[in-house]
């Protein structure tokens, strides 16, 4: 084993591990852009395709559905056939998926072009981050390494809706697909000479079975959430596409525990810490996400503002990510991730619960900035070291998977957090409105009553609320099963690459 301390000849250690790492936070931040910056953009896309209200969501939801049905698939695939191959691959799909859509004209090739993004998505973002995990093998570079990484997923969200702004706004929503072509193809052109190939030796047969059963299962129950933000919880189809994906999921456990050649080998998830990581992000997508939907309509529904303005008052929040990140990768490898991220969890719950306070007359500079602000910080230090845990130790045959199930975990998460806290903030509106009979309903400018600014508030409070009871849940998940220390992650300082 190399120590710490040998030279790059000697210990293995790739020359060009940081240039590398710049190419794949270019790759990441595209694909985290991705995720949010077609929600600023909605309304125009809607207006331009004649889309109705029941079918823009597939916008977002196509996109969605592809991404989280087939990250492990895409992890497995990365892993076998080669993860920088697979990586460029991902790029140059991507790039093509983007340019479709940015020149659609009709609703279904858009929404066809997105969820061809959301393919090679999954293919791309393992892809991207188990490379990392192989070209850092000593612990203080790894943790920079996910420094940055988890700067760029934890505040790429908030830079995705201050883009969509401007480009809407100054451009046109076709703009908003269209400039991933370019940050692409810069990606693809530095990946060949800075990017080291690595892949799994050893058995590397395809688990079609698994791969089947995972697949539609995760379709199906993030389709069936999706139906919930329409029909309710007890919605025929809703009830329907969720049994049937529990049921496929429930299968495909049984067909990875007998498995020769699992697709997910249960090793992964047995043990204790990458357990524990998976779990907590799955948490924190349900409770985090949804917060970015109800800011973007109280900023532009309750308080007025422009799709651009309302897109960079969400800058402070991706400032305070990268902030908190970097600080988070300093402090890893002296003090271990459980408690760093303890501390994070407390900051995200109560910048989440500052916002339970908002009224439609709250202002900005006093009432959200400083709830973003805390929410943020909070945010860097529990992404660092949950992207750290998530792949600690878990070696090179393994390693693109386990990158697609902290993924898959972040956006099924996500869309349960969407679906599930839209369905609450509805349900609070419709509640405030029944109650409130000469404040709940206002015209709207077709003349038709719309829900007041105090019932939309009433919704967004409900949210936000639940969103924090959520995060209590993350945080203690995270306390209970994480107890990896300093010293675990000094003795990985080894390098696990097999070299291509």
């Amino acid at each position: 084993m190399a120590s710490a301390a040998a030279s790059p000849q000697t210990s293995g250690l790739d020359p060009n591990r940081w240039r590398a790492l710049a190419v794949i936070a270019i790759a990441q931040l595209m694909v985290v852009l991705d995720a949010s910056i077609v929600n600023i953009a909605l309304p125009s896309i809607q207006i331009d395709l004649g889309m109705t209200d029941a079918n823009r969501q597939w916008v977002l939801t196509a996109y969605t559905l592809a991404f989280g049905g087939l990250l492990l698939l895409g992890g497995r695939v990365a892993d076998f056939q080669g993860r920088k191959k697979m990586f460029i691959v991902g790029l140059i799909g991507f790039a093509a998926a983007s340019f479709l859509g940015g020149v659609s004209t009709t609703e279904g090739m858009l929404i066809g072009a997105r969820a061809l993004q959301g393919l090679f998505a999954a293919l791309l973002a393992p892809a991207a981050l188990s490379l990392i995990s192989v070209t850092f093998t000593e612990s203080k570079e790894r943790a920079r390494a996910f420094g940055v990484f988890g700067a760029i997923s934890g505040g790429g969200a908030a830079i995705g809706l201050i883009a969509g702004g401007i480009l809407t706004e100054y451009l046109s929503w076709h703009w908003t697909l269209l400039v991933n072509v370019p940050i692409a193809v810069i990606a693809v052109l530095l990946a060949v000479p800075f990017v080291r190939e690595s892949r799994a030796h050893g058995n590397t047969t395809y688990d079609i079975p698994g791969a089947i059963t995972a697949t539609l299962g995760l379709v199906s129950l993030v389709y069936g959430i999706t139906r919930a933000g329409s029909e309710g919880w007890n919605g025929t189809q809703t009830i329907a596409f969720m049994g049937v994906g529990v049921l496929l999921l429930i299968g495909f456990l049984v067909i990875e525990s007998r498995s020769s050649h699992p697709l997910l080998p249960v090793r992964i998830l047995a043990n204790r810490n990458r357990g524990g990581a998976y779990l907590a992000s799955f948490f924190v997508g349900v409770g985090l996400f949804a917060m970015f939907l109800f800011l973007t309509y109280f900023f532009q529904g309750v308080m007025g503002y422009t799709p651009l303005t309302s897109g960079l008052l969400f800058l402070p929040f991706s400032v305070g990510i990268v902030i908190s990140a970097g600080i988070a990768s300093q402090l890893l490898p002296r003090f271990g991730p459980r408690w760093i991220t303890a501390s994070g969890f407390v900051f995200a719950i109560v910048g989440m619960l500052l916002l339970t306070r908002m009224t439609p007359e709250t202002a900005y500079v006093s009432g959200i900035l400083p709830s973003l602000i805390i929410l943020s910080l909070g945010m860097g230090l529990i992404f660092v070291p949950l992207s750290a845990v998530s792949l600690f130790a878990i070696g090179d045959h393994d390693a693109g998977v386990a990158s697609a199930v902290l993924n898959t975990s972040q956006q099924i998460g996500g869309s349960i957090g969407l679906a599930f806290l839209n369905t609450v903030a509805a349900s609070a509106t419709t509640a405030f409105i029944a109650a409130n009979a000469a404040t709940g309903l206002v015209p709207g400018p077709d003349g038709q009553p719309v829900p007041s600014p105090e019932a939309l508030v009433a919704g967004f409070v409900s949210g936000f609320a639940w969103g924090a009871g959520i995060l209590v849940v993350a945080g203690l998940i995270w306390v209970v099963l994480v107890n990896m220390s300093k010293r675990d992650m000094a003795a990985n300082d080894s390098p696990v690459a097999h070299v291509g």
